[in-house]
């Protein structure tokens, strides 16, 4: 594809910059576009690196609801789960951001309706998300312009790894708060991804006994690897009670499980997402008198989740198994797992390399 298919004015004396770009369902490569500039309230970002997730690969298989639902078409430049070093400041921002290492939020309210004044902004009916809805282009790229007010300061002692960590670690921590862990609590958390394996670090890091029920025996053993003593299958789960059940994975048929599993009076949390419709039984949930919680985004998290990182909580990193060039995410997004890759469920990218 052509770079004028890709946008319909860019102008020749611009400055370019190399973005990967999905065309089409399972079509997507390296293009030069424009690099961004700072509009007033925005800054831009040399990106240093970028996780690749499930959303990233449902764009990708063409799978996406967005898509469905009209909030996000092709061409698109996905990547939500960034850091990076600011180096250019719009009209209205402080020129000291310029300099800076920082990750940002990925939900963009309109920042003037009832949910963004209230503090919701993350469920805004007309927001953008980085590199997933409204047309806001993605950060697997060279650069990304961000308005300044979702930026985030990465302390010193937050390498790149961890900066780009700090969006899905914001989901995790929030599923812990949602579940209301006391110290020595008994916790189930189902699906051993990466948003399974963060919950259960955050859960662990709050005092709970953690349990990880996983399908595949490559993500149980892995699981072990990283601090996971209790791994097990549906059908070796014990018959012990669970104090809270947080269902991070992505089959129809266990948040009905999850609620089946939970001690009567506590929580079940809803952070994995279906590709197909799963159901509960409401019944159940009332006469349990079980809360159920979901949540959407890592954005009221964020902050609590460069803490616990700076301060050492909670290491995530060696759930990273990868990281590569831009070129090879197609590849990755494709079910490709890099040469030399390890056994974590992350890929990172370094929009820098080839």
């Amino acid at each position: 594809m052509e770079r004028d298919e890709l946008y319909d004015t860019i102008d020749s004396a611009a400055l370019t910059m190399r973005a990967f770009v999905i065309t089409a369902p399972g079509e997507a490569g390296v293009y030069e576009v424009e690099a961004p500039v700072a509009a007033p309230g925005e800054v831009v970002v040399d990106v240093e690196r970028v996780g690749v997730c499930g959303t990233d690969v449902e764009f990708f298989t063409g799978r996406m609801q967005y898509l469905e639902d009209g909030h996000a078409h092709y061409p698109m430049r996905i990547g939500h789960e960034w850091m990076g070093t600011v180096t250019a400041v719009g009209d209205g921002v402080d020129p000291e951001w310029v300099g800076l290492r920082v990750t940002g939020d990925t939900m963009l309210g309109c920042g003037v309706c009832r949910r963004c004044l209230s503090g919701y902004q993350h469920v805004c009916e007309f927001r953008q998300e980085v590199g997933i809805r409204g047309g806001r282009a993605g950060a697997l790229a060279e650069q990304l312009a961000v308005p300044a007010s979702s930026l985030h300061r990465l302390p010193d002692r937050l390498d790149a790894v961890l900066g780009a960590l700090v969006e899905p670690g914001g989901n995790a921590l929030r599923s812990v708060q949602g579940a209301a862990i006391h110290e020595g609590d008994r916790v189930l958390v189902l699906g051993p991804g990466t948003i399974g394996l963060l919950v259960g670090m955050f859960a662990q890091a709050a005092g709970a006994d953690v349990h990880v029920l996983g399908r595949s025996a490559r993500s149980r053993e892995f699981a072990g690897t990283v601090g996971f003593e209790h791994t097990w299958t549906e059908d070796s789960l014990p018959d012990v009670p669970f104090d809270a059940v947080i269902d991070a994975s992505n089959a129809p048929a266990l948040p009905a499980r999850a609620l089946d599993l939970v001690e009567p009076g506590r929580r079940v949390v809803y952070v994995g997402l279906a590709g197909s419709p799963s159901l509960i039984d409401t019944r159940t949930l009332a006469l349990k008198d079980v809360t159920a919680v979901g949540v959407l985004s890592a954005s009221p998290g964020l902050a609590g989740t460069i803490t616990a990182y700076a301060e050492g909580r909670v290491d995530p990193r060696p759930l990273v198994a990868a990281t590569v060039g831009l070129d090879a995410v197609a590849d990755v997004l494709g079910g490709g797992r890099p040469a030399g890759a390890g056994d974590g469920p992350k890929i990172h990218v370094d929009p820098r390399r080839g």
